[in-house]
């Protein structure tokens, strides 16, 4: 009985940090858009002028540059994990606030080299059910259309927060014993950015291989009836 009363407040812990951590990504820690296109062109060679140039690119493209932005968010998250699980469980919280960042930042560079945006309210929505969908998260669609984002928003973060909770304290019980808490909190923030980056990754190139499909069918094409059609000249 103990133990479980010790995991329910542990759990308890680690919900209520990362809800903090997500809310502080919300809203004040995003990717910007622009100085990230900036970095695609420079740093990762992409041949667009804006996200819509990433839909005329092959996909595989895409998938190279998610897959090292993937790679570089394991690589901090670990670091990080590394040197705050020093601490063990005292430093559980911060461990979270902070991972949770790095983990919805790399959530919102897939979305952008997948072409999507979260300028608009829609924009912003779609990207937290992708994040959802990476926590292993189903979010009604039904939930989306009845309520405004600032609404929306909190209670997918809240849903996140109460999946993910239970993973990690059972991933990561042994974080309670310092010093070798470090290498665990390493290994463990290293495998959430990894699960929840695929995932998302996953989500987000399906929903761009969808919208290529339909753009090519004929419907979605110029149709030659909207051309006027040239008539042949009479034969004198």
């Amino acid at each position: 009985m103990g133990g479980d009363q010790s995991k329910s407040w542990l759990r308890g812990r680690v919900e209520k940090a990362l809800i903090a951590g997500l809310t502080r990504t919300y809203s004040k820690v995003q990717v910007n858009p622009e100085k990230f296109l900036l970095q695609l062109r420079t740093a990762y060679r992409v041949p667009i002028s804006g996200y819509h140039g990433v839909f005329s690119l092959e996909v595989g493209e895409l998938d190279t540059v998610a897959d090292d932005i993937i790679r570089g968010g394991m690589k901090l998250a670990a670091a990080e994990g590394a040197g705050l699980g020093l601490g063990g469980l005292i430093t559980i919280v911060p461990d979270l606030g902070i991972l949770s960042a790095i983990t919805m930042r790399t959530i919102q560079k897939l979305s952008l080299v997948y072409g999507f945006q979260y300028n608009t309210d829609s924009e912003i929505a779609e990207l937290w059910i992708a994040a959802a969908s990476a926590a292993g998260v189903d979010i009604s669609r039904e939930l989306l259309e009845k309520e405004v984002v600032n609404k929306f928003v909190p209670r997918v973060i809240q849903a996140i927060a109460a999946r993910a909770s239970t993973e990690v304290v059972e991933k990561w019980a042994g974080r309670m014993i310092p010093l070798v808490s470090s290498a665990l909190g390493a290994g463990l923030n290293y495998w959430f950015v990894r699960a929840w980056g695929e995932r998302a990754k996953a989500h987000f190139r399906d929903r761009h291989v969808r919208i290529k499909s339909e753009a090519r069918q004929p419907d979605r094409l110029p149709v030659a009836s909207a051309v006027p059609e040239i008539q042949a000249p009479a034969s004198s």
